[in-house]
């Protein structure tokens, strides 16, 4: 059985350092994909946008600068609240948003309890997939 951790909130979409916008987005983590996270972003819309990157890059993001290229995360603290930043790049345009810390932090807990660092390999059923493909 899989399961999926989710979380929604308002996450600010910096435009200029002296203003941002919130966007609504919800954070997605399931068992089935054990090594990815994904936020969507203007989930209430008719074209919601989502990005998927490594559950380790926003861990680490949390704690210090991680990420290069199109996925990049890193802790500051912004009108005397902590937050995760987080630039996104894409052929389409480049974003840089902030979402509380602590909510993320949470929903981070969640995902670890679900399936624990060093476990995912266990998740992946590798084997189940290859019988599958092979029609064994």
């Amino acid at each position: 059985m899989h399961t999926v951790v989710e979380r929604e909130l308002e996450i600010d979409l910096v435009l200029s350092p002296d203003r941002t916008i919130p966007v609504p987005c919800r954070l997605s983590y399931r068992t089935a994909d054990p090594y990815a996270v994904n936020i969507t972003f203007h989930v209430t819309s008719d074209s919601p946008v989502s990005w998927t990157f490594a559950r380790d890059l926003l861990m680490e993001g949390l704690f210090r600068p991680a990420g290069h290229g199109d996925v990049r995360v890193w802790p500051t603290v912004a009108e005397g609240r902590n937050v995760v930043c987080m630039a996104l790049s894409s052929p389409d345009g480049d974003a840089l948003l902030e979402a509380s810390a602590r909510a993320v932090t949470g929903w981070l807990e969640r995902t670890l309890r679900a399936v624990a660092p060093g476990s995912e390999p266990e998740r992946l059923a590798l084997d189940e997939a290859l019988r599958e493909l092979l029609g064994a």
